[in-house]
């Protein structure tokens, strides 16, 4: 049933607060509309008879950008086929994009080990299979098409565009070279929020082989195997969200920490807890958690993953049904550029009911987790995320 513009506001505002924000359809509403026009939104806005979800519409909007970039990275498969792929994450990765989004990608590839002469022997060496050259042309071309369609550019000035390999997100999970070479959040956020651009199938690859590292101890667990190791993973990743929350935000304004820290209670907590709902939530039902579970978990996203868990279980239908209408309007509150964004969060008010929002979908992941994990079948996992 499709939600309707009155849940974004849950008591009397002025008109000017709610044109701010909202959009209907493809118009954007402005206080430079006339007078019979704001009138005329009020009246549709009043009685809810015009709007479809935000998720959905950005849903569309996302998956036609993605046929496009897919489209124009012809040439960029030619270079990685059978050798790597490249991956969108972010809004992208979520498929939650707006015309306002940021395209960030990673590129990762496989790797092969060749025997290289060593004193009297061989030692065995990992060699990438996308040669340096041969990587450069991807990250041309994924530069080239990203212009071509009218992104913005590559933060960092394209410093996150380098290749990681499968070999490096294996070997590295858990050490020191887990962050300082930024393989741990390449390797979280292909789990938890990635959408396949360029060699979808080299992409499954590497995704199952990353699942398989993390169930190193599945053989003979199949039975009852509780996925710790990832599950800790991802906590790891949420927290140094909120870590570097706090370091990169020194010396910001209000507004621009304002609105950083509402995107990070909204879009990061989901897509690191509705990963932790689908692994609880399928360790409740079948007592172990096998890697095609943590793959499916991949395919889908984390709002998708909120509509699972609903479908699930019955018991959490009310608890889910408020995550996703907060998200919704989270994702109608940001439909703008970053300067109306930043207005906004400059404004007490509109800052503080926001704020309140964020706090809001927190305790409502909370609660959803609490659901599941009350479950005397899912217990045990529960109690290892909790403590």
């Amino acid at each position: 049933m499709p939600l309707k513009l009155a849940f974004l506001f849950r008591r009397p505002v002025g008109l000017g607060s709610i044109l701010r924000y909202l959009p209907i359809g493809n118009t954007r509403i402005t206080l430079l509309m006339t007078r019979s026009s704001k009138l005329k939104f009020l009246q549709i806005f009043l009685s809810g008879a015009v709007f479809v979800s935000e998720i959905a519409r950005r849903k569309v909007y996302s998956q036609k950008r993605i046929e496009e970039l897919r489209s124009k990275l012809a040439v960029a498969s030619t270079f990685a086929a059978n050798k790597a792929c490249v991956y969108a994450t972010g809004s992208f990765g979520r498929v939650e994009a707006s015309q306002f989004s940021d395209l960030d990608v990673f590129i990762a590839g496989k790797y092969e080990l060749v025997r290289v002469p060593e004193g009297e022997g061989h030692k065995l060496e990992v060699k990438n299979l996308l040669s340096h050259l041969d990587e450069i042309c991807v990250q041309a071309e994924l530069i080239k098409v990203a212009r071509d369609l009218k992104f913005p550019k590559f933060s960092g000035d394209g410093r996150y565009l380098h290749r990681h390999s499968v070999h490096e997100f294996t070997s590295t999970l858990g050490t020191e070279k887990d962050e300082v070479t930024n393989t741990f959040t390449a390797r979280l956020l292909l789990l938890l929020e990635s959408c396949p651009l360029v060699e979808e199938n080299v992409y499954d690859e590497i995704v199952r082989e990353v699942i398989k590292s993390y169930w190193r101890d599945y053989n003979g667990h199949e039975a009852d195997f509780m996925p710790v190791f990832l599950a800790n993973d991802i906590l790891r990743l949420w927290r140094t969200f909120c870590v570097n929350y706090e370091a990169r935000t020194e010396g910001n304004t209000s507004a621009e920490k304002k609105l950083k820290n509402y995107k990070l209670k909204h879009s990061r907590i989901l897509t690191c807890y509705s990963a932790l709902l689908f692994l609880l939530e399928t360790y409740a039902q079948k007592g172990a958690v096998s890697p095609e579970d943590a793959f499916a978990m991949v395919k889908t996203t984390p709002t998708a993953r909120l509509e699972w868990l609903k479908n699930s279980n019955n018991k959490t239908v009310d608890v889910v049904e408020k995550l996703i209408e907060q998200y919704n309007r989270f994702l109608a509150s940001t439909n703008f550029n970053e300067a109306v964004l930043l207005g906004n969060f400059s404004q007490k008010e509109v800052a503080e009911k926001l704020s309140n929002e964020a706090a809001a979908l927190g305790s409502l992941m909370f609660d959803a987790l609490q659901v599941v994990g009350s479950a005397d079948s899912g217990k045990a996992f529960y109690r290892m995320l909790m403590v």
